[in-house]
C-alpha cells in the first residue's frame, strides 16, 4: 500500500521535511521522496520499535517512529482521513506480524556484524585495533589467524587496503561518516539524505566501504532476511562439479593478481567459495567471465557472505543480463551508449565511422568490470562508490566525460590500436594534475580523476536513469535479433553432421526449434545420471539444449503439414486462420524414434539427423522409414497390433483429404496386409475338416516383413504416390517471421494498443465474432487438405445412384476451389495444392488472402449439382412406408420422373440418335 507523505526527522531547529510516497511492503517500510533522488529510505519493520500518534494541530495526520538505532521518523500523512485510518491499521497488523515470527530478536545479533555500529559506540576501542587505512593492527607474525571480531570485513583486513591513507584523507572521511551515521541511522535504518550522495562523490572510506556497499545496493536486507544461506550453499557445492567450476578455477589466479591477498592461498579460496557458491544458486547463469574481477574487488571490501549477496544483486538487478551466457544486458547497454556518444559527442562519433574505429573495443571492458580492470583501483572503486549510489547512469556518464575530456587526442586517432593506447595512458595519468601549468595552487592540486568525476555528473547530468531505460527499450529489438542470428550460427556451426542438409536448411530447423521454445518452454535442465562406463579421455559433452514431448509436438507443428490443423474460418466479420499442433500416437512414437541416446528428450543435433532420415528419401527409403518407424521392437517384423496401429497412423495423416480415394487406399491396405501375411504363415491341415490354412498365431508375434511391407505398399498407386513424393514433401522447412517485441517509442496511443491488442484479446474476439456468425448463419469453417493430390470428391457406395450404380457423381474442382461447410453440417476440407502455394499462415495473412471466393465458388457449384432425390433419403425405419416415397422434398412421382429424365439427357454419351428419340417417346422409323 501507498500513501502521499511528508518526512521530517524529530530534532529541534531543523527544518528538513520532504514530500513523497510512503510505501507498506511485505515486512518493510519505504520512503520516497517526489524527485527520487532527495530522500529514500527502506527500513525492515523489525526495526521499528515504536509507533504513535502525535497530537498535532487540527487536520493534521503525523505518526512518530522510534527505530532501532533511537532515531525518531516523523511522517506526516497527508492523504484522506479513511485513507490514513486504514494504512495505520495495515501498519499496526505487519508490526504485529513481525513481532510473532520473531525476526525483532534477530535485529541485535545482526547488527553486530556491521562495522557501523562499532564506529558509533562510545564504548568501543576499534580505532585502538586499526591503522591508518582501516586494516586491523597485530602483534602476531605473518600467516597467523586474526583475532576474533565481531563485525564482518574483507581482505583488506589482513593485507591492506589499496592507496596510501593520507593521500585518501582516510581520518576525515571517517569522521564526516560517524557524524552523518548518528544522525540519519545506519545498516538497517539508513536515511539516505542528500549529505549522503555527496559524502559518496567525495569517496567512502576503505573501513565502511563494504557496509555502505551493502546497504546502498539492498544486498544487506538479503543477508538480512537469509541468515546461514550462504554456508550452506559452500556445502551443498563441497565434492561438486560442473563445467561453471572448471571455468571458475581457470580464471582464479587471474583476478587482480597484483592484489596481495590473491597471491595467497586464503583469498584464492574465499574467492573460489563465492564464485561457486553464486553458480550453484544460478545454475541458469552460472559463470560468466569478468564476474571474477567483481568477485574479487568486493572481497577486499567485504566477507565472503556480503560479497555473495551483493553478487547477487549485481548480476540480478543491477546489471541484468551483463553476466549471462549471451552477455545480452552487456551487448544492449554498448548500444545504448554508442547511441549516447553519437547525441552528446557527435564531432567524435563521426570521426570514428569515418576511420572505422570501434568503440566497444574499449567500453566493453569498462562496462563489464565497472572499470575496475581499467584504471587503477583506487579511482575504480571511487566509481563503484557512486555507482551504488546514484545506479547504472554512472558508467554512461563517466564513458562519455573519457571521451570529450580526452577528445582533441581522440581525432588524431586512426585505428582501434591507437584508441586503446591512448585510453591506457589516459588511465595511467589519473593521479596527476589536471593543470600542471596554472599559476593557481588550487587548480594544480585537481588530479585528472577529480576533474573525471566532475564532468561527469555536471555536463553529463542529462544523461538519467529514464533516459537509459527509454534508450534500452529502443534498441532492444535489435539486439535480441542480433544475438538470435549469431545464437543459431553458433548452433549450426557446432553440429556434429549437417547430413544432407545445407547450412540454411539447418538454420530453418534451428528457427523452427526455438520457436516451438517460444510457444512451450521445455522443462529445466536436469543433471543427467552419471555414465555406467566412463572413459578417461576426459572429454567432456557440450552443454546442449533439449527439448520435451510436448515442445517437439509445436515443432513437429511447424514443419510437417500433417502434424497440424489449419482451418479458414469466416463468420461474416473476418477471415483468419487457425492453427493447431495436432496430437497423436503416430507423433508420440516419431518423438522416441529419433530420441537415439534414450534420453527422453531430444537436441538440435537429433532433430536435424531425424529429419534427415526422412526429407530426402526416395519411394523405397520412404517404406522402409515408415516401416521401422512402426516397428516397436526392431525385430524386421511387423505383429498384427502394429499392422493395425500403422492403419490408424495412415487414417490420421489422411484425416483432412478429400473424398474416399485415401481411405478406399488404407482400407485396401489392411486387406491386402493380412491376405499376404497370411499366406507367409506356415500352413497347417484342420483334422476335422481336412481343410488346409495358416496356422493361428497371437497379436504380438512377428507377423509382417519389409519384403512383403514393400509389396503391399506398391500394390496401391495412391499410397505408393504417398511414398515416392507426398511423405517427403509433407516436411517444410519455412522462415519463420521474427518476433517482435513491444516498444514504448509509439507514444500514448501505441502503448494503448500494444496493451489491447493482446494474445488473449483476440482469441476473445475471435470467439465473439464466431458466435455471433453462427447466430446470423454465415460461420464457415474450411479445412486444409495436408497433400491434395486426388481433388475429386467421390460419394460413398452407400450413397450411388440407384438408377445408375455404375456410374458415380464426380465433382472435379480447378486448383482455386475449395470446399466448405456450415458448423451445423459434417465438416469438409481445402485443395491441398492452393494451400500449399498459399504458404504458412503467416503469409497468407500478409498477403491479403481471402476464404470468401472460394466459399462463393463452393455455394455456386453446389447450386449446379443435379437434387438427386434419392440423395435425400429417409431414415431406414420408414423405408418400407409407401407413403415416403410418395413425396420427395415435396414433389409427385411426375417431378421425380422428370429429374430422372434430365439426368439421362445430361449424361447421353453412349446413346445413338435414335435411342434419344425413343427416350423422348417421338416415333423411329427405319
Amino acid at each position: 500500500m501507498e500513501i502521499n507523505a511528508v518526512l521530517s526527522l524529530g530534532e529541534e531547529g531543523v527544518e528538513d521535511s520532504y514530500a513523497g510516497k510512503l510505501y507498506l511492503i511485505p515486512s518493510y517500510l519505504a520512503f520516497t521522496s517526489l524527485d527520487r533522488k532527495s530522500v529514500r529510505f527502506t527500513i525492515p519493520l523489525s526495526t521499528v520499535r515504536r509507533v504513535e500518534r502525535l497530537n498535532a494541530r487540527a487536520g493534521v495526520y503525523a505518526l512518530s517512529l522510534s527505530t532501532w538505532h533511537s532515531m525518531k521518523i516523523i511522517i506526516q500523512l497527508t492523504s484522506l482521513r479513511p485513507t490514513a485510518d486504514a494504512f495505520c491499521a495495515i501498519l499496526r497488523e505487519a508490526l504485529k506480524a513481525e513481532l510473532q515470527r520473531g525476526q525483532m530478536k534477530a535485529v541485535k545479533g545482526f547488527v553486530k556484524t556491521c562495522y557501523s555500529e562499532a564506529l558509533i559506540s562510545t564504548t568501543s576501542s576499534v580505532a585502538e585495533n586499526e591503522r591508518e587505512d582501516g586494516s586491523l593492527i597485530t602483534e602476531i607474525k605473518e600467516g597467523s589467524p586474526l583475532p576474533e571480531i565481531e563485525y564482518l570485513g574483507g581482505l583488506g583486513l589482513r593485507f591492506r587496503f589499496p592507496g596510501d591513507p593520507k593521500k585518501l584523507r582516510e581520518a576525515s572521511k571517517i569522521k564526516l561518516w560517524t557524524t552523518y551515521l548518528r544522525t540519519h541511522g545506519r545498516n538497517l535504518t539508513l536515511l539516505r539524505y542528500p549529505q549522503c550522495t555527496r559524502l559518496v562523490q567525495v569517496g567512502l572510506p576503505n573501513r565502511l566501504r563494504g557496509e555502505i556497499w551493502e546497504t546502498l545496493s539492498g544486498s544487506l536486507y538479503l543477508r538480512y532476511t537469509n541468515p546461514g544461506k550462504y554456508d550452506e550453499l559452500v556445502d551443498e557445492t563441497k565434492g561438486k562439479n560442473s563445467t561453471s567450476f572448471e571455468d571458475i578455477e581457470k580464471d582464479l589466479h587471474r583476478s587482480l593478481p597484483e592484489y596481495a591477498g590473491y597471491q595467497s592461498e586464503e583469498g584464492i579460496t574465499a574467492l573460489r567459495r563465492v564464485l561457486q557458491a553464486y553458480s550453484f544458486k544460478n545454475p541458469e547463469v552460472g559463470y560468466c567471465q569478468a564476474m571474477n574481477i567483481l568477485a574479487a574487488a568486493i572481497l577486499i571490501y567485504m566477507s565472503e557472505e556480503q560479497a555473495f549477496w551483493l553478487l547477487e544483486v549485481l548480476c540480478d538487478r543491477l546489471l541484468p543480463g551483463y553476466y549471462s551466457p549471451t552477455m545480452h544486458g552487456t551487448l544492449l547497454d554498448q548500444r545504448v551508449f554508442e547511441s549516447l556518444v553519437m547525441r552528446c559527442l557527435p564531432i567524435i562519433h563521426d570521426h570514428f565511422s569515418v576511420v572505422d574505429v570501434q568503440l566497444s573495443v574499449a567500453s566493453l571492458p569498462w562496462f563489464l568490470s565497472l572499470y575496475i580492470n581499467s584504471m587503477p583501483m583506487i579511482f575504480a572503486f571511487r566509481i563503484v562508490d557512486c555507482f551504488f549510489c546514484m545506479g547504472p547512469k554512472v558508467l554512461f556518464q563517466v564513458g562519455c566525460a573519457i571521451l570529450k575530456i580526452n577528445g582533441e587526442k581522440l581525432l588524431q586517432v586512426q585505428d582501434d590500436g591507437g584508441f586503446l593506447n591512448l585510453m591506457r595512458e589516459y588511465f595511467a595519468s589519473l593521479g596527476e594534475s589536471a593543470h600542471p601549468a596554472s599559476s593557481d595552487p588550487r587548480a594544480r592540486a585537481i588530479t585528472r580523476f577529480q576533474e573525471l568525476l566532475l564532468v561527469s555528473f555536471r555536463e553529463f547530468a542529462v544523461i538519467t536513469d529514464e533516459t537509459i531505460l527509454s534508450e534500452r527499450r529502443r534498441y532492444r529489438n535489435e539486439i535480441v535479433n542480433s544475438i538470435e542470428i549469431f545464437s543459431k550460427r553458433s548452433a549450426v556451426r557446432n553440429l556434429k553432421t549437417l547430413a544432407r542438409f545445407t547450412k540454411e536448411q539447418a538454420g530453418l530447423v534451428y528457427d523452427a526449434l526455438y520457436m516451438a521454445m517460444c510457444v512451450e518452454p521445455p522443462p529445466p535442465d536436469v543433471t543427467p545420471p552419471p555414465l555406467l562406463l566412463a572413459t578417461n579421455d576426459g572429454t567432456q559433452d557440450r552443454p546442449e539444449t533439449r527439448v520435451g514431448l510436448r515442445t517437439f509436438r509445436v515443432f513437429l507443428s511447424e514443419v510437417l503439414t500433417w502434424a497440424r490443423n489449419e482451418k479458414i474460418v469466416t463468420n461474416g466479420f473476418q477471415q483468419r486462420i487457425d492453427r493447431e499442433v495436432a496430437e497423436h500416437e503416430v507423433i508420440d512414437r516419431l518423438f522416441y524414434f529419433w530420441d537415439t541416446s534414450c534420453k527422453g528428450s531430444l537436441s538440435f543435433q537429433d532433430l536435424v539427423s531425424g529429419l534427415d532420415g526422412v526429407m530426402f528419401n526416395d519411394l523405397m527409403d520412404n517404406i522402409e522409414w515408415f516401416f521401422n518407424l512402426h516397428d516397436k521392437n526392431k525385430d524386421g517384423y511387423l505383429t498384427k497390433d502394429e499392422v493395425l496401429t500403422l492403419s490408424e497412423s495412415f487414417l490420421f495423416i489422411f484425416r483432412h483429404e478429400i473424398g474416399d480415394a485415401y481411405l478406399g487406399a488404407v482400407s485396401r491396405f489392411m486387406t491386402n496386409a493380412f491376405e499376404y501375411g497370411d499366406t507367409l504363415l506356415p500352413q497347417e491341415t484342420n483334422s476335422e475338416t481336412g481343410e488346409t490354412g495358416p496356422q493361428e498365431i497371437g497379436h504380438n508375434q512377428p507377423y509382417l516383413n519389409l519384403a512383403t511391407f514393400r509389396m503391399v505398399v506398391l500394390a496401391d498407386e495412391i499410397l505408393e504416390s504417398f511414398f515416392e513424393t507426398d511423405l517427403s514433401a509433407s516436411f517444410r522447412l519455412e522462415h519463420v517471421p521474427d518476433l517482435e517485441l513491444p516498444t514504448t517509442g509509439s507514444g500514448f496511443l501505441g502503448d494503448l494498443w500494444s496493451n489491447i491488442a493482446t494474445e488473449d484479446n483476440k482469441k476473445i474476439f475471435h470467439k465473439f465474432s464466431d458466435e455471433l456468425g453462427k447466430t446470423i448463419g454465415k460461420h464457415q469453417v474450411v479445412y486444409r487438405p495436408t497433400f491434395g493430390r486426388y481433388t475429386k470428391l467421390e460419394e460413398p457406395k452407400a450413397r450411388e445412384s440407384l438408377i445408375s450404380p455404375a456410374h458415380k457423381s464426380t465433382f472435379t474442382f480447378s486448383d482455386t476451389d475449395t470446399l466448405v461447410s456450415r458448423s451445423s453440417e459434417s465438416t469438409l476440407t481445402v485443395d491441398a495444392i492452393a494451400a500449399q502455394d498459399n504458404g504458412p499462415v503467416s503469409a497468407l495473412s500478409s498477403a491479403g488472402f481471402s476464404p470468401m471466393p472460394h466459399v462463393k465458388a463452393v455455394k455456386a457449384a453446389f447450386m449446379e449439382r443435379t437434387p438427386f432425390a434419392i440423395d435425400d433419403a429417409g431414415d431406414d425405419d420408414d423405408y418400407d412406408d409407401d407413403s415416403d416415397l410418395d413425396m420427395v422434398h415435396g414433389e409427385d412421382d411426375d417431378q421425380v420422373m422428370d429429374e430422372v429424365d434430365a439426368f439421362l439427357e445430361a449424361h447421353d454419351s453412349g446413346l445413338t440418335d435414335a435411342d434419344k428419340k425413343v427416350a423422348q417417346g417421338e416415333p423411329h422409323f427405319k
